[in-house]
């Protein structure tokens, strides 16, 4: 089913007022392409009739819906794999030494790390690994990571930690596989007890308040902003940059970069790795 010029203009506005995603005038083939399925389902007789439906239920379960159906779910376990070393060679060792400067006794070391925009918690997991591959004795830190997405579906799947043979393929190795996860009756794999244990899920929508957030070591938050206008991606890193610690770490993809976005946060290099610290900060 084709959509108008017209339909895909209001649908944009509509999908940006709930994700702050922004749609150009070539994006037609994405929403037929990604809303097939929810077309059919509803028995809308086309993307005007979906958007009538949608502003009409007031549940909210059709809005639910069109957000799972919008939002990428593109990712795989240590994706690009240079952020995870960069977590266990440079961050982690770093910031155990500074917090075991100031602390007092034999206080447990703590660790707050966020995944912004976390999808199905293949990044969230990849994280966990990684801190139980470079600190052997857990007893001795009081870890906490949160994983946040703006789609309730993937944050249940992320929540259940439960991955297909392709998903696990997806930049898992056998030896990890074996060591962090059990089969299941059904030939997937599901992510053991004392990894699941690290981590806590909810639902976040990255363009509302961060009211109920704590100060973060840590924050991953890659490949999200790209499909943000630079009015909202500069609203993002600033207020990202209010919640991170004074001597924390922000790591965002690859191929994005904060320069002209805000000063606020300043970029470090660590072997091929790019990473930012709060401006001020000497580090």
């Amino acid at each position: 089913m084709k959509i108008s010029k017209e339909d895909l203009r209001l649908f944009a506005q509509y999908i940006y007022e709930l994700t702050a995603i922004t749609l150009g005038e070539n994006k037609g083939y994405l929403l037929e392409n990604r809303f097939k399925g929810l077309l059919q389902q509803e028995n809308a007789t086309g993307f005007r009739d979906l958007y009538n439906k949608a502003k009409a239920d007031k549940s909210g379960r059709l809005e639910k819906a069109i957000i799972d159906a919008i939002t990428t779910k593109e990712t795989l376990f240590f994706r690009d794999k240079s952020p995870f070393e960069l977590l266990k060679y440079k961050i982690i060792p770093d910031l155990i030494d500074r917090r075991r400067k100031v602390g007092t006794g034999n206080s447990p070391v703590k660790i707050r790390i966020w995944s912004a925009a976390c999808s199905t918690g293949q990044e969230v997991y990849s994280i966990a690994i990684a801190l139980r591959e470079v600190l052997p004795d857990l007893s001795k830190y009081q870890i906490s990571i949160l994983g946040t997405d703006i789609s309730g579906e993937a944050i249940a799947r992320a929540s259940y930690g439960k991955y297909n043979s392709f998903e696990i393929e997806r930049g898992m190795s056998g030896d990890s596989l074996r060591k962090h996860f059990n089969p299941t009756e059904d030939g997937q794999w599901r992510i053991k007890d004392e990894i699941r244990a690290m981590a806590v899920f909810r639902k976040q929508n990255l363009m509302q308040p961060f009211s109920r957030f704590q100060k973060y070591d840590i924050i991953f938050c890659r490949n999200v902003a790209i499909y943000f206008s630079s009015e909202d991606k500069k609203k993002l890193f600033e207020r990202i940059a209010g919640i991170l610690e004074k001597d924390g770490y922000l790591i965002i993809g690859s191929t994005e970069s904060l320069t002209g976005v805000t000063d606020k946060l300043v970029p470090k290099r660590y072997m091929r790795s790019i990473y930012y610290q709060p401006a001020g900060f000497a580090g």
